[in-house]
């Protein structure tokens, strides 16, 4: 069933409260719907044919885009298993394994000098807005963290804070390897 009616009056349950409901507007429900907000236009990007056909190459490693962000997605899930009280935690390999595609792909790309104007192609503004998205779902997952209602693990706050980071390379990247030149902004 794709419903219970149970969340009719504003409340919802997940899995460290056991048969205790929460309010749709805590901060974990708007933690958990930042996750699930960028998770799913993550999905968007995977599908796109440019992600399937950009390559990048890590320690000798070639990976498309798509298979970067589905990769994301599924550590995504773990964040908001956590989130959510479940024994779910992302590792420091998790971290480092971010860390490695974004600096495997800065070394393509000239030095940073200024702030970007998104776009150039379209791969590349979607690539920037699910940073934004990014940026969000890591503001609310701190929020809960500083809550203190679930504990939040360093890991976990790291790889949101690296994943706007990932986010970037690659809407960089893609342009780069388009041939686009970045666009700084005019003020």
């Amino acid at each position: 069933m794709l419903y219970t009616g149970k969340g009719d009056d504003g409340t919802t349950k997940t899995f460290g409260c056991c048969d205790q409901r929460i309010s749709k507007s805590s901060a974990i429900t708007e933690a958990l719907g930042a996750l699930d907000e960028i998770n799913s236009f993550l999905g968007v990007i995977k599908t796109n044919p440019g992600a399937q056909e950009m390559v990048v190459f890590v320690a000798n490693e070639k990976k498309n885009i798509s298979e970067i962000v589905g990769e994301v997605q599924n550590k995504l899930f773990i964040a908001q298993a956590e989130i959510a009280g479940a024994d779910k935690h992302l590792s420091k390999e998790d971290v480092q394994s971010m860390e490695n595609i974004i600096n495997a792909i800065e070394h393509e790309l000239p030095p940073i000098s200024t702030f970007f104007v998104s776009g150039g192609t379209q791969l590349s503004a979607l690539l920037d807005f699910a940073r934004t998205l990014a940026r969000r779902a890591e503001r609310r997952v701190v929020a809960v963290a500083e809550e203190g209602s679930v504990s939040v693990g360093r890991e976990t706050l790291a790889y949101l804070n690296r994943l706007s980071s990932l986010l970037y390379a690659l809407s960089r990247q893609v342009n780069h390897k388009s041939g686009i030149t970045e666009e700084p902004p005019v003020y």
